[in-house]
């Protein structure tokens, strides 16, 4: 059952990542990778409160694992970065790194922070 709900979770996911990266993507004429920095963020940001909200294993594998595991992306974070680098992009390279580190962290933190206060 739990692998179920994780696919559920992902197929959810992965296409919401697909889109919304190109929506914000379109709406940049920049070389740096706006809409994966926000995919990830947004998802830090639901992971964190999935952190904290008590709830059951069932939830946490279709929200934690399936949906914001699809909707996030390392692997296209990483790609993405070494090609602005093989580029010559260093700046955007050092900054879609910096950026989305930060952010995510930061992100996942205040997620956290926020479902505390609501769940109290």
């Amino acid at each position: 059952m739990t692998v179920l709900l994780i696919v559920i979770g992902a197929a959810l996911g992965a296409p919401l990542r697909y889109l919304t990266d190109r929506a914000v993507q379109a709406r940049h004429d920049s070389p740096f990778p706006w809409g994966t920095l926000t995919v990830n963020v947004a998802g830090s940001l639901l992971l964190g409160a999935v952190a904290e909200i008590p709830s059951s294993p069932a939830v946490s594998a279709l929200v934690g694992t399936g949906f914001c595991g699809a909707l996030t992306t390392w692997s296209t974070l990483s790609y993405e970065t070494l090609r602005l680098s093989r580029e010559g992009a260093r700046f955007h390279a050092l900054a879609n790194v910096s950026v989305s580190l930060v952010a995510g962290l930061g992100a996942a933190a205040l997620g956290y922070v926020l479902a505390r206060a609501v769940t109290g």
